[in-house]
């Protein structure tokens, strides 16, 4: 299964790679028809508004303070050492 899935992948590699040689061929005039397009917009102006919302910003409420969940247990080495006697 394994080798497969790495015969796939280098076979999936090989077709890409190839089409990349076809397409720079053509875009160096090697087949393709070699016309270069430009564009120019130096002449438009683009005119506009910002557009915002309107009215006031609600604030998300604060969440609640809750006392912590740990409780710190204050004999913990002697119930340690007890529960080794026990052994």
């Amino acid at each position: 299964m394994r080798k497969l899935v790495i015969l796939l992948a280098l076979v999936s590699l090989v077709g890409v790679a190839s089409a990349d040689d076809k397409s720079k061929k053509a875009d160096a005039g090697g087949g393709g028809n070699g016309k270069v397009k430009v564009y120019d917009f130096s002449g438009d102006t683009i005119e506009g508004d910002l557009i915002k919302p309107e009215g006031s910003t609600v604030d998300a409420r604060d969440f609640a303070k809750h006392s912590t969940l740990i409780n710190i247990r204050k004999h913990f080495i002697p119930e340690i050492i007890k529960s080794a006697e026990d052994l």
